[in-house]
Parts: C-alpha cells; sequence; structure tokens
C-alpha cells in the first residue's frame, strides 16, 4: 500500500471526527454550557492552555477528538451544565456534530463541482429499435428518470446505484416514473431479449440515458444538495440490504477496510489531481455517513441520547418523572461495549481480507 495514501487516510478519519466534535463544542458554547475539556486528537496531550472555562488540548494522536461537557456523564448542580438545559438545548447540542458531518460533506462535494462544466442527466438518450414501448403512450428519448420503483433518481449515477440495490423478480419488472415537459409518468418495464451487432443475445430494459445539464453557480449548488442527500440516501440503502438479506456482515467495513478503500481510489487514479479529487469525494461520502450513524437512535450514539431525550420529555409529561440518569448511562454504556466488540469483528474481517 501507499503509505501517502494511508496517511490521507488517516487524516480525513481524524479531521472529520475532530469536525465532529467540534459540532458539539459549539453548540455547547452557544447554548452557555460549560466544556471542561476541548481537544483535538487522543493520547497524552502535546499543548495545552486553559481559556476561560475551558481546557483546550492538542493530543499526541491525530485521530479524532472530544469534547467533555459538565453534566454530561453524571448529573452536576452547576447551572451551566448539560443536565440543566432545557429540551430544545440538548437537543441542539446531541444533533450538532452530525450537522456539522453533513456540512463538511456538503462543503467538500461543492468545492469539487467549483470547476464543473456540466453535470451528467438520467435522460433516456436511445431506445433500442426492438423496445416495445415506444411513443407517447411509453418512453421517448428526452424523457427524464424521476425515480424506479419509488426511489428517487438524483444523479446519473443513482439509477444503476437503485436497479442494484431494490430487489427484483425474475422478469426485472420495475416502475419507472419518468418527468415529460413537467409532467410526471409512469411506466412498468422489465427485462427483454436483445441481440447485439454481434449476434450474441443479452437480457436488457432497452434504453440508454445520459444528458448533460450546463453547469453555473446554482446548479453546482443544486448538485452538491442533491449529492448530499444521495449520500444519505446510500446508507439508508446499505443498512436496507443488510436488513432485507442482500448484504451481510462480511460487506461491512470498519477503518481498516476504509483505509484499504481510500488507498485503492488513491492507486487506481490517473494522476495526483484526480487521485485527490477522488479521495476528497470519498472522504465528503464518509462525512456524511458517519452524519447519517451518529444519529441512529441506538446507545451510546447522539441519536440514542436524542432518543432519551425525547422518551423523558414524553415521560415527564404523561408521568411526571423522567428515566433516572444513571439508568440511562448504564444503556449507553452497555451500547458502547457492543458497539466497540462489533468494530472488533468488523476490523478483524477488514485485517482478514487484506491477508487473503
Amino acid at each position: 500500500m501507499n503509505v501517502i495514501y494511508i496517511l490521507a487516510a488517516i487524516l480525513i478519519f481524524g479531521v472529520l471526527i475532530a469536525v465532529h466534535e467540534l459540532g458539539h463544542f459549539l453548540a455547547a458554547k452557544a447554548c452557555g454550557v460549560r466544556v471542561n475539556e476541548f481537544a483535538i486528537g487522543m493520547g497524552p496531550a502535546v499543548w495545552k492552555k486553559q481559556k476561560g472555562d475551558t481546557l483546550y488540548a492538542l493530543r499526541i494522536f491525530p485521530v479524532g477528538g472530544f469534547c467533555a461537557m459538565e453534566g454530561e456523564e453524571e448529573d452536576s448542580d452547576d447551572p451551566a451544565s448539560l443536565n440543566n438545559q432545557g429540551f430544545w438545548g440538548k437537543l441542539l447540542i446531541f444533533a450538532a456534530g452530525a450537522l456539522m458531518n453533513f456540512l463538511t460533506g456538503f462543503l467538500i462535494v461543492f468545492f469539487l463541482y467549483i470547476g464543473a462544466k456540466g453535470f451528467y442527466t438520467a435522460d433516456i438518450a436511445a431506445l433500442n429499435p426492438d423496445f416495445p414501448q415506444q411513443g407517447e403512450s411509453g418512453v421517448m428519448v428526452g424523457d427524464r428518470i424521476y425515480a424506479i420503483n419509488g426511489e428517487r433518481v438524483y444523479l446519473h449515477s443513482d439509477v444503476s446505484l437503485i436497479l442494484q440495490a431494490i430487489p427484483l423478480d425474475e422478469n426485472g419488472t420495475i416502475e419507472m416514473t419518468l418527468l415529460r415537459d413537467g409532467e410526471k409518468l409512469t411506466r412498468t418495464l422489465t427485462l427483454q431479449d436483445y441481440t447485439d451487432e454481434n449476434g450474441e443475445s443479452y437480457r436488457a430494459y432497452g434504453f440508454t440515458y445520459g444528458g448533460m445539464e450546463e453547469a453555473n453557480f446554482l446548479t453546482k449548488i443544486k448538485y452538491t444538495c442533491l449529492n448530499t442527500v444521495d449520500f444519505v440516501r446510500t446508507v439508508r440503502l446499505s443498512l436496507q440490504m443488510l436488513v432485507n438479506g442482500q448484504a451481510s456482515m462480511k460487506d461491512l467495513s470498519g477503518p481498516v477496510g476504509i483505509v484499504t478503500t481510500i488507498t485503492t481510489v488513491g492507486e487506481q487514479s490517473e494522476n495526483a489531481r484526480a487521485a485527490t479529487e477522488n479521495i476528497a469525494y470519498l472522504a465528503a461520502l464518509i462525512a456524511v455517513n458517519l452524519g447519517v450513524m451518529n444519529l441512529l437512535p441506538l446507545p451510546a450514539l447522539d441519536g440514542g441520547k436524542i432518543f432519551f431525550l425525547v422518551v423523558n420529555a414524553v415521560s415527564r409529561k404523561v408521568f411526571g418523572k423522567q428515566i433516572p440518569a444513571k439508568f440511562e448511562n448504564y444503556v449507553h454504556y452497555a451500547g458502547l461495549i457492543l458497539l466497540l466488540g462489533l468494530m472488533v469483528v468488523i476490523t478483524f474481517q477488514d485485517v482478514w481480507k487484506i491477508f487473503t
């Protein structure tokens, strides 16, 4: 493996986790919560500075960081503690890390699109002469693919992504929504047998897609937003595939697997500029991925804390009391142990893949 790409991958992880913690830090400060320590990196501190109530630290290992808030681990009598914040303050603080990850992914994609001259679209470009549903009542060249089986097509690449991710019957039947002159049209398509120029038979839907939309400032913003939303949907489809059995634990990747992927992307790029752009795009995907995963309602994650925040708010309204903080912490500790165990298993799988 190229050491430069390995170091780049480690730096990406470090920055994205540090940015996540920065989100919590900025939200805590904005809400008047006392932050005892804000650290960039992990391990022994190489630099420290006390400013006001907060100790700022730079630690030796550039992998992440943390934001230690008063009243985060246990209740505190300090008026500026996290536990003495109201519902909306806590919600903002818990969600701020993920929101910062989303913003980071958005900004990376936007800067990658700065020099774009145009964007590929999912317009029907051609139909096989034997395609059975040509015409106004069927499919026409110039129609834009809007959705497939209810899954919105945001980008040109979504068509192949959706067709791979959604379960299909033996005929490959799909419900495709098209845009034609601003009107949405639904068409049912199935795989058909066609013959190529060499006389070989193949199965396909019988259309090719691809168009170009000229890039300007507004379309760059538009496609940056669409790309960010598409990243979120990619995570959701991946989780969906795990649940319905299309993917398994063996398909999951942890830090080691992602480092391997980043290295492969860099090594297979045409030149240094292409490698930088491809790795940056992957970093944007990872950033949004981290944001989505952190918002899942699982113990120890920000989403788990938000879940308990909502449960406690409802419980106070209905029963006049909430779940004791120590019991909530037990659940989060148990969740943390399970997540760490899962990470160990996935990391072992990633290492095993490298050697086998």
